[in-house]
Parts: structure tokens; C-alpha cells; sequence
């Protein structure tokens, strides 16, 4: 599988200078070994420079923060996110009567930028956009590269690229229509022309549509296997949205990184081995398919094939586990800040605390071809860090409680927390 090629992915923010010393940590290091106490990392220029146990001392020249034994994880990474979709609600309220409207085609980017810092706030600091409208999350990308404000780091596919269907009326400006071979090729050309990360496809329909039926593939096998082809000969990743299964086994034989959602695919064990083979990732998004089969805003006939699909993709949970299918979080939501919710949903189905902190961190960076970089609390990786008030393992929800996550370090710099709410006591040495 492809490691993605990013050419901003070491620019896109300040890193801290010197060293740091984080002593007294419980480290849960994403790797997939039991928690470590009474263990300090040692951060240098915006790097993981050690972790070893306390009994070794930091270096001379290292700022040392004592975190009292409290969590010390990699920063979260949601896989498969929507930032763009902003809607009215209690970040982004209904101005009053007799005020003038929100335009939100004008505003929707800084509604992007305010997401990106509550969802850093909440010790989020990867985020994959997987579709958006317009080129906004591509300029606000930019615009943190600049320096223009803090957030994750960002990565987006451009226009999601589609055969003509409905999907594309539903949602504007958010799909590049492709069809035929040739047509494929282009359009993944011109998402890394306008600098995308990866390129998005849709092999099925969405059940967000109700036009749409999931159920064929929405594409050929040369069609996918164009797009695919092309987009990794220059050196990109590919995620496949897959719902029914005629799509889902046409994405996988031609070699996309990641599959998103899959819920059908426990009638498939075979497709499930073969995704495992090739180290392909599977992005279940489970909080959103329970919003569909409980959420009145929708149809329904939607809201009932919803249901069933809860039932299919917790199916699929298990089955992707046993089959050895790597899995990485992803909230399908615009809300950055409660990212989380999703590994909450993916214990609530039976996954182990463990493994979903570990979707949520390596399994991510996996998903996204950015594993020799974060992830995990390894030397040499980027010191994307989060220190947790209480214990994710026991109490997963302790990840969407603001005032436990204490401290968030990104490339090795604190940007957010709790302890820095009142007052920033980083400055202070040995």
C-alpha cells in the first residue's frame, strides 16, 4: 500500500524547539502493547526522541512537565470526515429574527476553521475530509499551512469522484462526474491538480440518497480499476465509498487503501480476506449509520433501510476483526470535536477499548499512509501527543469530556487543554 504523498505534510504547522520532557506518564503507544506507567518521553524539535521509564533521566537540556501519572496517547485521528456540511445547531446557531441570514456558501469556511480548533481543543489532531463542498476545506488547508489558524492536520481529496448519478444533485459542487475510462483517469488527474491528498471515489450509490440504490456497482471494472491505477502510478492513495457488495468486491480487486463504511461486507468473509491481505483499512462509520436509523430528518425508507444497516455493520465489526482487517475511526460528521463518538459507537458494538484507541490512532495514520510519521508514541515519529485526565480504556468517554483532555501537544508545540484554559504553565524548567 501506498504511504501518501503530501507536499505540505511537515510545513503545515510550527514545530516546537529543544527538548521536553514528559515524566510520569502512563503511555498508550497505539502499537497495540498494554498501557506502560511511570514512563517519560522525551520530545526534541517537534519529535518523539525517547520513552523509556522514569528511573532514566531526561536530558540536561530538557523542559520537564511531571503529567502525575495521567494518560499519555497519540493524538486522534478521524479518518473519514465531512467538514464542510456545517449546519445550524449549537456551534453554528439560527441568527435571530429580523437578523440578516447566515450565507453559509460565503461563511462556510470560517464555520471549517472553527471546527479544526475545537476539534484540536479535543485532542483530534488528524482529520481526513472525504468530500467537500467547493474547494473550501482545500483553501483552509492552506491557510493553516500559512499560519492563519491552529487545527489538525488536514488532509482532502478534492471533488469525490463519481459516475452521473444522483448523488451529485443532492449534493452540489461536492462530486466530479466521470464516465468512461478515459473520463476516470482525468478526473483523478485534476483532484492532484487542484491538490488533493488522495482521490475519493464512489463505487455504489449512498443510502443518504434515496434515489440511489446501493445495491449495483456505480462503476465498471475498467472504469475503477482506471481511476485506481492512475491515481496510485502517481504515487496517491484511493478511498472507495462501498455500500453493496457488487462495489465493494470491484474496489477491493482493484486495490483501493481504504473502504469506506463496507457494512455488507460480513456476507463476503472472502472479500474481508483479501482487503486483510493486501492491508487494505476499513473505515466502518457506525455513528452515522445510527444517525440514519434513528434521526427523523430523514425518510422513511431510509430510516428503515437504516436500521437494517446497523445491524449489518455491526456484523461486519466482528467479522473484519476476525479476519485480521485493520480498522480506523471515522465519525462521518462535520463535527470534528466529537470524533470520539465514533470510538465510543465501535466499543458500544463490541469492540475491545483497546483496539478502538488503537483504530483511532495507528489505525488512522494506516488508513491515511501516514504511519511512518504519527500514530503511535514511537521514537522518531512527529510528537503529536494527547494527555488524558482518566482512563480511555476503562471509560472511552472520557475522550468527549473537554475538561479531561489536559493537554494537547501538536508536533511537539502545546496547543490546547485544560491546563492551558487558565494560563499556559509550559515555560517553567527544572
Amino acid at each position: 500500500m501506498l504511504t501518501a504523498r503530501l507536499p505540505a505534510f511537515l510545513a503545515d504547522h510550527r514545530r516546537a524547539d529543544g527538548a521536553v520532557a514528559l515524566t510520569d506518564a502512563r503511555v498508550f503507544d497505539g502499537t497495540g502493547s498494554p498501557p506502560r506507567p511511570h514512563t517519560t518521553v522525551v520530545l526534541r524539535d517537534g519529535r518523539i526522541a525517547a520513552v523509556h521509564n522514569d528511573s532514566t533521566a531526561p536530558p540536561d537540556d530538557a523542559r520537564t512537565l511531571d503529567v502525575g501519572g495521567r494518560f499519555v496517547m497519540p493524538g486522534l485521528i478521524d479518518a473519514h470526515a465531512h467538514l464542510s456540511m456545517v449546519q445550524h445547531g449549537s456551534h453554528h446557531p439560527t441568527p435571530p429574527r429580523g437578523a440578516e441570514p447566515l450565507a453559509y456558501d460565503q461563511l462556510r469556511g470560517h464555520f471549517v476553521a472553527d471546527t479544526l480548533r475545537r476539534a484540536l481543543r479535543m485532542g483530534v489532531t488528524t482529520i481526513r475530509d472525504v468530500g467537500a463542498y467547493g474547494d473550501v476545506v482545500l483553501q483552509v488547508r492552506q491557510a493553516m499551512r500559512y499560519g492563519a489558524l491552529r487545527g489538525p492536520r488536514l488532509l482532502a481529496c478534492g471533488r469525490i469522484v463519481s459516475p452521473t448519478a444522483p448523488g451529485a444533485r443532492f449534493f452540489p459542487h461536492m462530486y466530479r462526474e466521470a464516465d468512461g475510462v478515459d473520463d476516470m483517469r482525468r478526473s483523478a488527474r485534476e483532484q492532484i491538480r487542484a491538490g488533493a491528498d488522495f482521490v475519493k471515489i464512489m463505487s455504489t450509490g449512498a443510502r443518504s440518497v434515496e434515489l440511489e440504490d446501493p445495491n449495483p456497482a456505480q462503476v465498471t471494472q475498467d472504469e475503477m480499476h482506471a481511476l485506481v491505477s492512475e491515481t496510485h502510478r502517481q504515487g496517491y492513495r484511493v478511498a472507495a465509498h462501498c455500500e453493496g457488495l457488487a462495489g465493494t468486491e470491484l474496489a477491493i480487486a482493484s486495490g483501493v487503501d481504504t473502504v469506506e463504511h463496507g457494512m455488507y461486507l460480513n456476507q463476503r468473509p472472502d472479500l474481508l480476506g483479501a482487503l486483510a491481505a493486501q492491508g487494505g483499512v476499513l473505515v466502518p462509520t457506525l455513528s452515522f449509520l445510527h444517525r440514519v436509523a434513528g434521526d427523523e430528518v430523514w425518510t422513511a425508507e431510509l430510516t428503515t433501510q437504516g436500521r437494517y444497516n446497523v445491524e449489518q455493520a455491526h456484523a461486519t465489526l466482528a467479522a473484519a476483526r476476525q479476519h485480521g482487517v485493520r480498522l480506523a475511526m471515522g465519525f462521518d460528521s462535520p463535527d470534528g470535536d466529537l470524533a470520539a463518538t465514533e470510538l465510543c459507537t465501535m466499543v458500544d458494538a463490541g469492540l475491545p477499548a483497546a483496539e478502538a484507541l488503537a483504530a483511532a490512532t495507528s489505525g488512522g495514520a494506516t488508513a491515511l499512509g501516514i504511519a511512518d510519521e504519527v500514530g503511535t508514541v514511537v521514537e522518531g515519529l512527529l510528537a503529536d501527543l494527547v494527555v488524558i485526565d482518566g482512563d480511555p480504556l476503562a471509560d472511552p468517554g472520557v475522550l468527549l469530556r473537554p475538561e479531561r483532555i489536559w493537554l494537547v501537544l501538536r508536533n511537539g508545540e502545546p496547543t490546547a487543554g485544560a491546563v492551558m484554559d487558565p494560563q499556559v504553565p509550559w515555560s517553567s524548567t527544572r
